[in-house]
């Protein structure tokens, strides 16, 4: 990759689909058999990328991808499986019903494209409606209405559209699916929605997240691949290439075809950073007052932020201009100190964007990459930390940010225990509308031995958006900065 002024003259690029464990176990013993490319004289982090704990990292996460790479189409049919069997139950009402319609030839089969058809993370919380409680003006409203668009960016696209328009009454804008060059196959998915009235005009962009048995979003997210920008610092390699990593140009302003040999050759699906953004352009400019929304749960989240990130790069200041805010969930780390201090000072001093990172007590995703020596991925901007009660606090970072600490575990583990507790009664305490289903007190047993795994659902972060104070989401009074929001 050449090292040009729009993206990175340092990175460091793993091909799992190349190399052979032996391979892997020689790289971790002597590191020669990924080449790190660099134009510029080694600096002082060049040490730290080849140490032996750096490579340990490298070799897991390259054998968990190919790994996931061979069990692919088994785990995918076996999601599929589970997803058909819980709507094709949902279908038919319930399992007595069922039996009753199949031995009177009336069994209801679900089709995967309707828009009765659930995603697995729709079935966990199948609550569709918007909070008629958290009205636009409420200072919860970007927020709640965000982590419902996130949840919804795990559906089909007839599912989407049916819940936009007819339950949520706003304008539908479009469903996506995007390309992935290193994938080779389309990997992004996100929607675009208007929530327009008379006194706001605000357009939401949805990344979707992490399927549980998408073996592709998957390996983007284990993908501990590095670039390092000019006067930016280091980018998650994985997420960039979701987003638009360009194959043979790295990440310049405008796209460009991509060439084998000089035979130029056109992408079954564009890039998700580079159409999101003339869409965005396009809508925008309908409209002098409309402004815009991105978020995401999960790896949504990432793309969402790194979303930004470009836009900050690229010196898009008619979009930065009309951005109202950022809204993650669950959302992983996405860069290293360096770049979260770039960040932070590029939209505090230029842009004044409203940044809400959302952490529901002890979630798993938000602690990885690691944040420590040799991998030092750190998130930025401040976090909104809810606890099991759904009382959020605004920190620097969210607390116990290593997860894997001994230390921890047992608090951890009590407090998924509290956690299954609270499901058999948090609708009698908070309301109907909150009940548990089955399938997410199911999560929450698994997470008796996986501690912050069911703490990664929407489920969580739906309450917390719903429950949280109106004074979390206000300036802090006697406050002259615009949108203060944004930690650092």
């Amino acid at each position: 990759m050449a090292c040009d002024e729009g993206f990175s003259c340092r990175f460091m690029l793993m091909k799992p689909e190349d190399v052979s464990f032996l391979n892997l176990l020689i790289y971790i013993l002597f590191s020669d058999i990924f080449e790190e490319r660099t134009r510029q004289p080694a600096d002082s982090t060049a040490a730290s990328d080849e140490s032996f704990g750096y490579r340990k990292l490298v070799f897991k996460s390259i054998l968990l991808q190919k790994f996931l790479v061979r069990v692919a189409k088994p785990l995918e049919c076996f999601g599929s499986s589970i997803e058909f069997c819980l709507n094709l139950l949902s279908s038919n009402d319930n399992l007595f019903s069922l039996i009753h319609n199949a031995i009177h030839g009336k069994l209801v089969i679900p089709d995967k494209t309707s828009q009765n058809f659930f995603s697995i993370i729709g079935n966990i919380d199948q609550r569709e409606n918007l909070d008629s409680n958290i009205k636009p003006g409420d200072p919860r409203y970007n927020a709640a209405l965000s982590m419902m668009a996130s949840k919804l960016s795990y559906e089909n696209k007839a599912r989407i559209e049916h819940t936009v328009t007819q339950l949520w009454k706003m304008q539908f804008l479009g469903f996506y699916e995007y390309w992935n060059d290193f994938q080779e196959k389309s990997t992004t998915q996100a929607f675009m929605m208007r929530d327009k009235s008379e006194d706001h005009d605000t357009i939401v962009v949805a990344f979707r997240g992490t399927l549980p048995f998408d073996v592709a979003a998957w390996c983007s997210d284990f993908d501990i691949s590095w670039y390092r920008i000019p006067k930016v610092g280091k980018v998650h390699g994985g997420f960039m290439k979701a987003l638009g990593l360009q194959k043979s140009a790295g990440f310049p302003k405008d796209m460009i075809e991509e060439e084998e040999g000089r035979v130029k050759r056109n992408r079954p699906s564009p890039l998700a950073y580079y159409d999101i953004r003339e869409k965005l352009r396009e809508l925008l400019g309908q409209n002098d007052k409309a402004k815009y929304v991105l978020t995401g749960h999960s790896l949504g989240g990432a793309l969402a932020i790194l979303f930004l990130a470009g836009l900050t790069l690229h010196e898009e200041k008619f979009l930065l201009e009309r951005l109202e805010g950022v809204y993650t969930f669950g959302q992983p780390r996405v860069g290293d100190e360096k770049f979260g201090e770039f960040m932070k000072k590029e939209i505090i001093e230029n842009d004044h964007t409203r940044y809400f990172r959302f952490v529901y007590c002890n979630d798993i995703v938000p602690r990885l990459p690691y944040d420590y020596k040799p991998l030092m991925f750190k998130h930025f901007g401040t976090c909104l930390h809810s606890d099991r009660h759904y009382k959020v606090k605004i920190a620097d970072d969210e607390p116990s940010k290593y997860y894997f600490s001994r230390r921890k575990a047992i608090t951890m583990r009590i407090n998924s225990v509290l956690e299954l507790i609270r499901s058999f009664t948090i609708a009698y305490t908070k309301g109907p509308e909150f009940k548990e289903g089955k399938l997410m007190r199911l999560l929450r047993v698994i997470g008796l031995v996986i501690p912050g795994l069911a703490a990664h659902s929407p489920q969580d972060y739906i309450n917390t958006t719903r429950l949280a104070s109106k004074e979390v989401f206000l300036p802090p009074k006697n406050s002259s900065q615009k949108n203060p929001i944004i930690g650092g």
